[in-house]
């Protein structure tokens, strides 16, 4: 049995390196399981080189290109779009981060493979034309994040056509239970600092603030095709369930797992097989799950995101923008943390009711938005 081929994009970041994990252990299962095919970083050179000897048969590619990168089989802005057209793979795995995902996403579709997406701004920005490109392609798209992995299985299992609720959960972050006055004292490095998942720096703050939530709220509203206020966010500590579904008859379905990313991360990798793993099985003896309403006082991105969703697809761009542009001055000291919703505010608070179907409005929209978030990042710098 010939295993599946892999290209893994943001190799060395969080959830790049869960998937490497995943194969390695996949394969000490039943090896030949996967082969690494392609490996993608941004700029750490260091980490590239060990994976490269780690992985010696995959192609590599770095964007930002420093010292001697002459044994890198790509290098420079073209790297990844030369790595996926050139290299001979079933699926790439994109876990870059933020808006750069997008021009991936496209190319991996674009090449008829199947995209695993870890990548949530690629859906924010430009899902119609993804969606477009997958069915022209006749590829498809399976999704990565964990709350949206967890709906795309219970779709599988239930059924589009019996599902009419959809919710999504979140930890609520390291400032769950500040007072609006503390939330005034935090600081980049506190923010980053995830209680439950192990992510990104970037993530980590947008989590801390619910802007990530936000951003998953439209995902879920873009790739399951359901209203956005049929779209529920609920607070749960826990992190033990990770989505649910209501359906016709008033019935509640949960998925319900440890907090772990390398059970989507190989859900992904193996669909639409199901196979079993070794990672440890969610027992709920002595386990007390507890949910709750998001305050939106405290926290207003959730409703800025749906705001920007009823907007449409500019309004959306215009969302994952100015929260890019704000979470960087954030973490330059430039602005307080509550200054990031006041920023996006700022930003939504022009018409943004427009249709992106094609990369140049899509790009256009995003240039836009960032303009205006700077100009406001300006009006609120300390």
């Amino acid at each position: 049995m010939t295993g599946k081929s892999i290209i893994i994009l943001g190799a060395s970041g969080s959830i790049g390196r869960q998937t490497l994990d995943c194969i390695d252990s996949a394969n000490r299962r039943v090896p030949g399981s996967f082969t690494v095919r392609g490996i993608s970083v941004r700029r750490n050179s260091k980490a590239l080189d060990e994976l490269s000897q780690r992985y010696p048969y995959a192609k590599t590619a770095i964007l930002e290109v420093s010292g001697d990168t002459s044994h890198f089989s790509f290098t420079g802005k073209n790297a990844v779009g030369n790595l996926i057209e050139q290299t001979q793979a079933d699926l790439v795995l994109n876990a870059i981060a933020g808006s750069e995902g997008l021009a991936a996403s496209i190319s991996v579709l674009c090449s008829g493979k199947l995209l695993a997406l870890a990548n949530k701004e690629s859906v924010v920005m430009g899902y119609r034309l993804l969606d477009s490109l997958a069915r022209r392609h006749k590829t498809s798209i399976v999704p990565v994040d964990s709350e949206h992995s967890a709906l795309f299985q219970l779709f599988q299992r239930i059924g589009s056509t019996s599902i009419r609720e959809l919710t999504i959960t979140a930890s609520g972050g390291p400032f769950l239970n500040y007072t609006p006055s503390q939330l005034t004292t935090i600081r980049a490095e506190e923010a980053a600092k995830h209680p439950v998942w192990s992510m990104g720096r970037k993530i980590s703050i947008d989590s801390a603030t619910l802007a990530n939530k936000g951003l998953e709220l439209i995902e879920a509203v873009r790739l399951f095709g359901v209203p956005e206020d049929r779209v529920k966010v609920l607070i749960h500590p826990q992190s033990i369930v990770h989505a649910l579904v209501r359906t016709i008859d008033g019935a509640l379905y949960a998925h319900m797992t440890l907090p772990d990313m390398r059970l989507p991360i190989e859900y992904a990798l193996n669909w639409p097989e199901e196979k079993p793993t070794n990672f440890p099985s969610l027992d709920l003896r002595d386990r007390t799950l507890m949910f709750s309403e998001p305050d939106i006082s405290r926290f207003p991105l959730l409703d800025l995101a749906r705001h920007a969703v009823r907007e449409g697809e500019a309004g959306t761009i215009a969302y994952n923008a100015a929260d890019e542009v704000a979470v960087a001055a954030f973490e330059q000291g430039m602005i307080g943390f509550p200054d990031i919703a006041c920023i996006i505010s700022k930003v939504l608070e022009d018409r943004w009711n427009f249709l992106a179907g094609d990369i140049d409005s899509i790009l256009g929209f995003d240039l836009s938005a960032r303009s205006k978030a700077k100009k406001a990042v300006m009006e609120f710098a300390r």
